[in-house]
């Protein structure tokens, strides 16, 4: 075999490819996180003046006004901007979404960087995903790269982009392998491992070497406090499953309550709360990033962590559920930091904690919290290693992040970012369904080759639609990981001219 040809067969071409796209991701995500934290800057200035010179109010309306019609027209002309964007990079690796690279490259950074600048409770780091893959689609198209490297490009890029927004290499390319590419090749993890340091070496040239939740905390959590962390694990698993209901549920009431209006002008419900939000506490707008830090050291007590969470729980399903870019990343580690907080400050009052540990559990609760929603524990094990600069709590964070996972998936919870897939994707099937829309009760029997199958294991009619299992007395919305029982009922909406060919051929599939 000649040199070249050794060359060719090795993955020193991803490699070189994926650091590549890393330096790129690194500049546009550095550049995207200065621009929102220099907006978000302003806009706390602007809520603190409000207090002092009432014709300030005047300049926050016109500021939040513009926000909502720059945003609004970005959607409307690009819909794959909403939200994240690592529901659509997930789509895109699996051969599902198909996206215009430089449309979503330049609205996605303009949208964002108002929208999560704005102050609204929404993270950089999914929209800081979605643009690495960008990049890496980019990258892609202009070498004419074909299927399997095209994908490794784009995976490439979306863990540069988590690198870059959270200076947190390892834990950008666990969390695509993991979560986003669900395929551990080592030509996918060498490639976005390559991606992911290039991209850390340019942010962490830009923001310094500090992990960005440097919470200055190094002592070891004592074998005998564990049991408490059973307790953290279960309550940040059933916290978890109802934040997963609630985004997975928001969008649909915008629907129901605005469903005149188009869904690209959602976006003015969450600016329009926002207004009062900044003025009562101008010190909880944003993602959460100064709220985590600042957590450790204020004297505050457990009511209020109860409504300062209870505050960001339903505000970040707002406005996320709107539809503008903005992730929910930093604002699921904010909610788990303020339950640990709150655990922590309960077990101390009660004698079962000395006050030192408080803070060990606001950093346990961050990967917990973040385990239990995503369905990815040893990335979020990884990336609040990273993100606290600290490797002594590896034993602890993975018990915590163990035991909210389990709790999770014992509650029907499904990973966030594949359900929102979904959602997405049936959307697209609802509006390619032409003429009537029409609904099918499909009874499934012992014999069923359905039976005892996964949803997405079966091959599904085109222009068909499962929205809903019924099972006994109870409604269930699928997903992906839900099993059909003998029994059940299937309700499948499909075009009222093709029902009776979706009918015959689930029969079909019966008969096989």
């Amino acid at each position: 075999m000649t040199k070249k040809n050794s060359l060719q067969n090795s993955n020193i071409p991803f490699i070189i490819k994926g650091a590549a796209i890393g330096l790129i991701t690194g500049f546009v995500v550095s550049l995207f996180r200065l621009s929102i934290q220099v907006l978000l800057s302003q806009m706390t200035n602007l809520f603190n003046l409000t207090h002092q010179h009432p014709l300030s109010w005047l300049i926050l309306v016109a500021v939040i006004l513009m926000i909502w019609i720059i945003t609004s027209q970005l959607i409307k002309s690009d819909s794959n901007i909403k939200g994240s964007g690592i529901p659509e990079v997930e789509g895109q690796l699996m051969g599902e979404v198909e996206l215009n690279w430089f449309s979503v490259l330049w609205k996605k950074f303009t949208a964002g960087v108002l929208s999560i600048g704005s102050g609204l409770f929404l993270g950089r780091e999914g929209p800081s995903i979605q643009l690495g893959g960008a990049i890496g689609q980019g990258t892609a198209e202009l070498l004419h790269a074909k299927s399997v490297e095209r994908r490794v490009l784009i995976a490439s890029g979306a863990a540069a982009g988590l690198s870059a927004a959270f200076n947190a290499p390892m834990a950008g390319t666990l969390f695509i392998l993991e979560e986003v590419y669900h395929n551990f090749s080592p030509l996918v993890w060498l490639s976005a491992l390559a991606s992911s340091l290039t991209a850390n070496f340019v942010s962490a040239n830009i923001f310094g070497l500090t992990p960005v939740l440097n919470l200055h905390h190094n002592q070891n959590f004592p074998l005998k406090y564990y049991g408490l962390l059973i307790v953290v694990g279960i309550v940040l698993g059933i916290l978890g499953r109802l934040y997963q209901k609630l985004t997975l549920l928001m969008p649909h009431l915008y629907e129901l309550f605005l469903r005149r209006i188009p869904h690209y002008y959602f976006g003015i419900v969450p600016l329009l709360l926002l207004i009062p939000i900044g003025y009562w506490a101008p010190n909880l707008i944003g993602g959460g990033n100064s709220l985590i830090l600042n957590l450790p050291h204020q004297h505050i007590t457990i009511i209020l962590i109860v409504g300062i969470f209870l505050l960001r729980l339903f505000f970040s399903v707002v406005s996320y559920g709107s539809g503008l870019p903005g992730g929910i990343f930093l604002p699921i580690l904010t909610l788990g930091a303020l339950i640990g907080g709150g655990l922590g400050m309960a077990f101390n009052q009660l004698g079962l904690l000395p006050k030192e540990y408080i803070v060990s559990l606001v950093i346990f609760s961050m990967a917990g919290y973040f385990a239990g929603i995503g369905k990815a524990p040893f990335s979020a094990i990884i990336l609040i290693t990273e993100m606290v600069g600290n490797l002594s709590h590896l034993m602890p964070l993975a018990v915590v992040a163990l035991i909210s996972y389990i709790t999770v998936d014992s509650l029907g919870g499904a990973p966030i970012y594949e359900s929102l897939l979904q959602k997405k994707l049936s959307l697209q099937k609802i509006q390619s369904i032409t003429g009537q829309l029409d609904q099918l009760e499909f009874p499934i029997y012992e014999n069923s080759a359905l039976a005892q199958q996964q949803v997405r294991d079966i091959h599904w009619p085109k222009n068909t639609l499962l929205a809903r299992i019924r099972r006994g007395s109870n409604n269930i919305i699928p997903n992906g990981d839900t099993v059909i029982h003998p029994g059940d009922t299937l309700i499948i909406l499909v075009d009222s001219n093709q029902r009776s060919a979706v009918r015959e051929s689930l029969n079909q599939t019966v008969i096989n």
